[in-house]
């Protein structure tokens, strides 16, 4: 059963063209996701959407302003022919202690990191997070964040399309369920290649992105 994942923080939506996929997502659900801003010495940038309560959609692509950048932009970017959901992220109540639980429990998410943007009319948004790309290569296991002193994206008045499930398939479901329990979250898996959905209510009715 498709379930809604405890902490969800965000789901992460990666594109090569972020001006097709925003396009695209307003055409398909008659909502227009919102700028963000840019990721400064990433070489990348963000429109989101809320999802309801304190989670939100990030659609993230290629910055057309920045430079590229030294390494690889996040979430594979350079690597992508197409849109799709490549990863999400948990928000736990305090986010080294969570961390060090999941260490306790087997599995290490990353040590925390500072990021940071500028939203389109200038407010900072501060952040940390752990590097989920390095921990697990799937994306099917979270990575975790926290806003700490920040306004959260979803406190800025974002277009709404509420979350109505989400879901993944992975070639061994099983080796994945004890990292979620780790992190004090869990994921509704099935058997199949390494896949991550949601489906969001709109004007349009149930929308699936996959």
């Amino acid at each position: 059963m498709d379930t809604i994942p405890p902490l969800l923080d965000h789901l992460v939506l990666a594109t090569p063209d972020l001006a097709a996929t925003v396009a695209d997502f307003t055409r398909r659900t008659g909502v227009a996701p919102a700028p963000g801003g840019a990721h400064p010495d990433l070489g990348t940038r963000n429109h989101l959407v809320s999802l309801g309560g304190a989670s939100y959609l990030e659609i993230i692509g290629p910055d057309p302003d920045q430079a590229l950048p030294p390494g690889a932009r996040p979430f594979g970017v350079d690597g992508l022919t197409a849109a799709r959901p490549v990863t999400w992220a948990i928000r736990p109540p305090d986010l080294d202690a969570a961390v060090a639980a999941a260490r306790g429990r087997g599995y290490d998410p990353g040590t925390p990191r500072p990021m940071s943007r500028r939203r389109p009319g200038g407010t900072l948004l501060e952040w940390r997070l752990t590097d989920g790309d390095t921990a697990h290569p799937s994306g099917l296991v979270p990575f975790l964040i926290g806003w700490g002193a920040s306004p959260h994206p979803t406190a800025s008045g974002l277009p709404v399309t509420p979350l109505l499930a989400v879901s993944a398939t992975a070639p061994d479901p099983a080796e994945l369920r004890p990292l979620l329990a780790a992190l004090g979250t869990d994921l509704a898996l099935s058997e199949g290649p390494v896949s991550l959905s949601f489906t969001v209510d709109t004007p349009h009715g149930p929308v699936t992105f996959r």
